[in-house]
């Protein structure tokens, strides 16, 4: 009678290594965002901003934010809003900074551009809408 002992999960090289957060002024805090269950990442990142796809009632909208304003995000900053129903994906423009796409439940690709400096006030007129 032969004992035969072989390990069937091999240990990870990595089981000794642990992450640490952020501290909570270097975050984005207090952002509402979308429980739509599509298969997107729901963001979408730049050299000067990020934009997060918000749950928003009676339509779609997003957020776009400054990458240096960290911290809490204040509830009534301005949002990007025209779709009629979720927005889906969002993509910044590879050769302009200041220019996004989005694409929502209505069946809508809509362009955006993004003021120089950030967003200061609400945007519902996009710059292209293709339907």
């Amino acid at each position: 009678h032969v004992a035969m002992s072989f390990r069937v999960v091999r240990q990870s090289k990595f089981r000794h290594v642990f992450g640490k957060e952020h501290k909570r002024d270097l975050c984005y805090d207090g952002i509402r965002i979308s429980r739509n269950a599509w298969d997107s990442s729901f963001s979408s990142v730049n050299a000067k901003f990020i934009a997060v796809v918000l749950e928003a009632q009676g339509g779609g909208a997003f957020l776009v934010l400054n990458l240096e304003n960290t911290g809490r995000v204040d509830l009534n900053a301005p949002k990007v809003c025209g779709h009629t129903a979720a927005v889906l994906d969002l993509q910044f423009c590879p050769y302009n900074d200041n220019v996004i796409a989005s694409c929502g439940e209505d069946c809508n690709v809509m362009v955006w551009e993004i003021p120089e400096g950030g967003m200061t006030e609400n945007i519902s007129v996009p710059i292209v809408k293709l339907e």
